[in-house]
């Protein structure tokens, strides 16, 4: 019976080590530079911490052995307690560990801000002063991806593409939920959020296919929120997008509201033009046009409120102070408030206000 206990260790720890060897291979070996140099972050902040990591556990193991309780050679010290060189050496080591970590991190956080336009398209190799970046919206649905490219007048899908070697800017977004964009080949994840737009700038240097999703758990059809990323040459290029305008229909707003109802499994689709401010609608959340949008509500509230009635100024409030007494108390007055839940007009809010009691 032992030797079979042994053989199918052996198997599970080889399949593990197998397993392990391919998992997220293309983290740490991506083909986007700003990839690259996150994955080339993680392996230095990894080795600076095995300098300390490593040497503490074969001390420990070395301690162990070597004072264990039948060792009668070692030296025994009971009433032993400093030593000014020891301490140095155990604190020293550890601060300056930390103080790289720090310098590295500090570094690269400003280096690779995704919101920071790149310098380069890889390592020794300058971004060209008059190569523009190809601008690319994206919108997390439930539950599936919407990609819109501006310049080009199309959308698609579940797929994006972009030229090797030739600078992105993706502007995020969701529909309702918030989900993580995350194509480990090109860069790490970015947030989505409803209402909100973040941004990443980044470079796929290498012609392929690769794999994107989104990384934030948002519901039933969470796993299934996948979509391909094709890294193409110009020539290549330029023919997707010629295949997208001659396969794919007109996106407008109704077509949009249609596509944002949850589904999951959704197969890639290719829409030909764009409805104009679609994205500006998405993103301030009033595609239908039955609501007002988001940055005309801060719009409002920037210029200090408003009633329905469009006028803006002191509301007279007749609410009892403690002793009965009515007194008045200017309130800003947005759409609709605590003291004025319908948003009426100014002068009725004043009527329809509580009276206090005498």
């Amino acid at each position: 019976m032992y030797p079979y206990k042994s053989l199918l260790t052996r198997v599970l720890v080889l399949s593990a080590g197998i397993a392990l060897s391919g998992c997220n291979g293309i983290v740490m070996k991506p083909h986007g530079d700003i990839a690259r140099q996150q994955a080339n972050l993680i392996v230095t902040s990894t080795l600076l911490m095995l300098l300390i990591i490593v040497p503490v556990i074969a001390l420990t193991l070395y301690f162990a052995y070597r004072y264990r309780q039948s060792n009668t050679e070692a030296t025994y010290a009971p009433e032993w307690d400093h030593s000014t060189r020891l301490e140095l050496v155990i604190w020293g080591a550890p601060l300056m560990i930390i103080i790289a970590l720090g310098a590295i991190t500090w570094i690269s956080t400003h280096k690779l801000d995704p919101f920071r336009p790149l310098e380069r398209i890889a390592e020794g190799r300058p971004l060209p002063a008059d190569v523009k970046p190809l601008e690319v919206q994206a919108v997390s649905m439930d539950w599936k991806w919407l990609f819109i490219y501006p310049e080009l007048g199309i959308a698609t899908v579940n797929e994006v593409a972009a030229p090797v070697d030739r600078p992105l800017h993706f502007r995020i977004t969701s529909t309702s939920v918030m989900n993580t964009f995350y194509v480990p080949a090109l860069a790490g994840m970015i947030y989505s959020m409803p209402g909100m737009e973040t941004q990443l700038h980044a470079v796929i240097n290498k012609a392929g296919v690769y794999d994107g999703m989104s990384a934030n758990y948002s519901g039933a059809g969470f796993s299934d929120m996948r979509f391909k990323f094709h890294g193409l040459s110009e020539e290549d290029f330029a023919r997707w997008v010629e295949s997208n305008k001659a396969a794919g229909n007109a996106l407008t707003r109704a077509d949009y509201l249609k596509l944002e109802q949850p589904s999951t499994k959704e197969p890639v689709r290719r829409f030909a033009s764009v409805e104009p401010g679609l994205w500006s609608a998405i993103v301030d959340r009033c595609v239908d046009g039955r609501k007002m949008c988001a940055s005309q509500m801060m719009a409002i509230d920037a210029a200090g409120g408003a009633g329905k009635g469009g006028v803006a100024g002191t509301l007279r409030s007749a609410w009892g102070d403690l002793d009965g007494r009515r007194r008045e108390r200017t309130v800003v007055a947005a759409l609709c408030t605590p003291t004025n839940p319908l948003g009426l007009p100014l002068e009725a809010a004043d009527a329809a206000a509580p009276q206090p009691k005498n």
